[in-house]
């Protein structure tokens, strides 16, 4: 595969396949043989309870940790072949928020994966990140040290270290968790953006009550794979009752006429 055909994958394959995924920590399933296609161009949550395994599936699809069975195709190759093509977010509270950096050189960071740690960046990767921590609404903090910032600040940072990757696929675990309301709009406006020119964005989600909002895709996950597709089609009280162990009044979401569930 050439490197333009690299950068431009053929939109109509399948983002990324996951086939037949199982983990298990000391001989215990955190996932059991999962299957998962999640086409091009979609904005997609990964939901269930705690413990179903979010967090794990996206490490286990990104290489992070070895799964015990499974393949991943991202563009219908391997992963390895096509990790140019995927930026990861990870929980916040997994970083080292005390190491000694600023803002923009967490961001610039983003840009080694285009030129390899032995390359020096350029002026030209610097206004990339810089045009990254405007598009976050982060321009004035780009030479504040990173453990100076607030929670929200630290996590639209992470965002801007992804923009800089020019990725196709944007995996994200929890990145609305410990914002406030006007960081989570600016999160999730930046995500509808991104899909509207053409990215697919995978997201571990805990807020149930937004997914009809925020997203078009959803995959329900309680160890084994509960539904995937369109919010419209499987984000229904039985999937949801399936997934929670029928504990869905607690969530405040009722039932519209064809039985998806909307926000109250």
């Amino acid at each position: 595969m050439s490197e333009m055909d690299k950068n431009n994958p053929d939109k109509n394959i399948p983002a990324v396949e996951v086939e037949d995924m199982t983990v298990a920590y000391r001989e215990k399933p955190v996932l059991w043989d999962v299957d998962l296609v999640v086409p091009s161009g979609v904005l997609m949550a990964i939901v269930g309870p705690n413990g179903a395994g979010k967090t794990t599936l996206l490490k286990a699809t990104l290489g992070l940790i070895k799964p015990a069975a499974g393949k991943v195709l991202i563009y219908g190759r391997p992963y390895p072949e096509q990790r140019q093509l995927v930026a990861y977010v990870p929980q916040r509270g997994t970083v080292d928020w005390d190491f000694p950096t600023t803002a923009l050189d967490v961001v610039m960071m983003g840009r080694y994966g285009h030129l390899g740690w032995i390359s020096r960046l350029s002026k030209n990767d610097r206004t990339i990140a810089f045009e990254a921590l405007e598009k976050v609404g982060m321009e004035k903090f780009a030479d504040r040290q990173i453990n100076q910032l607030s929670g929200g600040q630290q996590q639209r940072i992470f965002l801007a270290r992804a923009l800089v990757q020019d990725a196709q696929i944007y995996f994200m675990d929890e990145p609305f968790q410990g914002v406030d309301a006007t960081t989570e709009r600016a999160i999730i406006d930046l995500l509808r953006d991104l899909r509207s020119s053409g990215k697919t964005i995978i997201v571990v989600h805990h807020d149930l009550q937004s997914v009809p909002e925020y997203f078009d895709w959803v995959t329900l996950l309680n160890v084994r794979k509960i539904a995937g597709g369109p919010v419209d089609e499987v984000f229904t009280e039985k999937n949801l009752r399936a997934a929670y162990g029928g504990r869905v009044g607690f969530l405040g979401l009722t039932l519209t006429e064809n039985n998806s569930v909307k926000k109250d």
